[in-house]
């Protein structure tokens, strides 16, 4: 190129031209003739190079290469062709002084410094998307650490495009970065608790995406869809989003239902409110009645005969009502609901089965279902517990029981328009 360039200044000068005018129009001619070059090795490396790879990765089988492609790796590789270009013909264009070596060589430092900032950017989406592709990986938070990596990086690499640009060393940057610790922890502070936040979520394993978390204090209930560096954005039931500072996760309580869909088994945890004044022992004719239901049938046989066999041994005697054992409404119905889930195909019979009492209040004295349906699945689950409580409900009369209920207006009219009626009526006897 140096040659070319003096061949070029000794035919201006022999055609007549002045001195300085050839030296100006040898360095704009170098000049044009150097971006001509970078343009056509960058032409060369997108078009015919970046083209000749990219067909034998479309045609490998593995997918990594097809991420590198998509995400740009090879493409922002390609930018290094003109700063080789600029690096190797640069000080031959601009004069061949030392201050103009100097100067060409910090330039295209910075560039390939920015370039070097670019690829390995676009390397980390690559691990990125790869990772996100995998079933594992999928769930994994991965996004805040590629983010924090990013950060550093780009910091980084900033401090040495300043040090080449002043002429100083990192080493005085660095140095100089303790007296603007303050500062740059008050600019970074959500980056930094993010990162710290990151990190004990990972390790803790205490959000993926994918999990259904609840938060009320943020208005979040729903499935997990990205966790980043600084926030966690949560798609709630009703479709709306809802971001949530990735520390607010390890400051403050939320609840994670996924170990719910790990297990196979959602909770039923509802009572029945029975009315109290409806509670007796059972009489005959509704024993007889209640040996008919198939699921009551083998209780209430090895019921009364134990029932009788220890009566008997005690000598009680059972004239009177409070003497003895006898079975009662409530618990019959009680059994009838153990053996009705026992027999019911969606209940999961594995987990905690209770059905029981609970302490008797103002509305009446709860029988409480507690236990898991073996479809995790929302709509499923919650068709599955209509339906059991439909029947019981239903069934419940059967036994003799009444469903507590607070007196509506309609129960109030009822009563009044009774005690009017029995007002009106003429009295009996002569």
């Amino acid at each position: 190129m140096l040659a070319l360039l003096d061949y070029f200044t000794d035919s201006m000068l022999n055609r007549g031209v002045s001195p300085d005018s050839a030296a100006v129009a040898t360095l704009v001619t170098g000049l044009v003739g150097l971006f001509v070059l970078a343009w056509l090795a960058n032409f060369l490396a997108k078009r015919v190079i970046l083209r000749a790879v990219m067909g034998l990765v479309r045609r490998t089988t593995v997918t990594w290469d097809d991420v590198l492609v998509d995400t740009g790796v090879l493409t922002r590789l390609s930018h290094i062709a003109p700063a080789m270009i600029f690096n190797a013909f640069g000080d031959d264009v601009l004069g061949g002084s030392p201050e103009i070596q100097e100067w060409v060589d910090g330039a295209v430092t910075v560039y390939l410094i920015v370039i070097a900032l670019s690829v390995v950017s676009a390397v980390l989406n690559t691990l990125l998307i790869i990772t996100t592709r995998s079933p594992a990986g999928a769930r994994l938070p991965v996004k805040g650490f590629v983010q924090a990596i990013k950060l550093i990086i780009f910091i980084v690499g900033g401090i040495f495009i300043l040090s080449v640009l002043l002429g100083k060393t990192p080493v005085y940057f660095l140095s100089g970065l303790g007296a603007l610790t303050a500062v740059l922890i008050l600019i970074f502070k959500d980056a930094i608790l993010g990162f710290v936040a990151g990190i004990q979520i990972s390790v803790n394993r205490m959000v993926q995406i994918g999990d259904w978390i609840e938060m009320p204090k943020a208005g979040a209930d729903g499935d997990v869809i990205d966790v980043s560096l600084t926030t966690v954005k949560v798609r709630n039931w009703d479709r709306t989003i809802t971001t949530i500072p990735t520390y607010a996760l390890i400051s403050d309580s939320f609840k994670n239902w996924q170990g719910m869909k790990d297990s196979g088994g959602r909770r039923i945890k509802r009572s029945l409110f029975i009315d109290i004044q409806t509670v007796g022992f059972a009489a005959e004719e509704q024993l007889e009645r209640w040996k008919n239901f198939r699921l009551l049938k083998p209780y209430l046989e090895e019921k009364l005969t134990e029932i009788a066999g220890e009566n008997e041994r005690r000598g009680e005697d059972l004239g009177v009502l409070g003497n003895g054992r006898r079975l009662t409404n409530i618990g019959t119905f009680r059994a009838y609901c153990v053996a009705y889930l026992r027999a019911h195909p969606r209940i999961h019979q594995e987990m905690t089965f209770l059905v029981r009492q609970l302490q008797p209040s103002e509305h009446g004295l709860p029988l409480e279902i507690y236990v898991f349906v073996n479809d995790v699945r929302w709509p499923v689950y919650e068709g599955i517990q209509a339906d059991i409580f439909d029947h019981l409900i239903a069934v419940l009369p059967q036994f003799g029981l009444r469903i507590f209920q607070t007196p509506t207006g309609h129960d109030v009219r009822a009563a009044i328009s009774r005690l009017a009626n029995e007002g009106d009526a003429p009295p009996s006897g002569g």
